[in-house]
């Protein structure tokens, strides 16, 4: 259940992607390149289901995936409206990230654990403190790495040639070199 959330997040485009600033469809020709958005900050990236998916390989080879998926799965969370389903969303994560014995824990201060007891009474906002321990340990060490990873700069290598396509220069050479001779 928790994977099929994650994988539903990681390929929803944010509302911001779909339209463009007067309310039509904006295309990817309109947006500025995504690395772009990318390297401006770790909202920009989290927001971008393309860029989720880069972080997430990131951080697979770092052996700390679990941090992003953790996020992931509290953003998923603090939508649920069903109290059961918020139960079961809550046991989970609990199960899957900060129990003692969770098969991708995180690393969370001791204090900041949850007990067991919480999990009967969810609230949308109960994993926010932690939510934002895991957020501010990907901001200021995974992510300043992730900018300068080959993986995202192959990726912005990418994004520049096919802006620029090697064509397009050889005929702006050459027709700048019929008109000034």
């Amino acid at each position: 259940m928790f994977n099929r959330a994650v994988s539903r997040l990681s390929r929803k485009r944010p509302p911001s992607d779909i339209h463009s600033n007067d309310g039509s469809p904006g295309s990817s020709h309109q947006n500025p390149k995504s690395t772009a958005k990318w390297a401006a900050s770790l909202e920009n990236l989290l927001e971008d289901p393309e860029g989720v998916k880069r972080f997430r390989e990131f951080l697979k080879k770092e052996f700390s995936e679990e941090n992003v998926l953790f996020w992931l799965a509290c953003e998923d969370f603090k939508k649920t409206q069903d109290k059961k389903q918020m139960q079961e969303k809550a046991k989970e994560i609990y199960m899957t990230f900060l129990s003692s014995k969770a098969s991708s824990q995180v690393n969370v201060e001791g204090q900041s654990r949850l007990n067991e007891k919480i999990l009967e009474e969810p609230h949308p906002l109960m994993f926010q403190k932690l939510q934002d321990q895991i957020f501010n340990l990907m901001k200021y060490d995974s992510y300043s790495r992730f900018l300068k990873s080959d993986l995202f700069l192959k990726h912005k290598r990418t994004e520049e040639e096919e802006e620029d396509p090697p064509d397009a220069q050889t005929a702006a050479k050459r027709a700048s070199r019929i008109y000034n001779t």
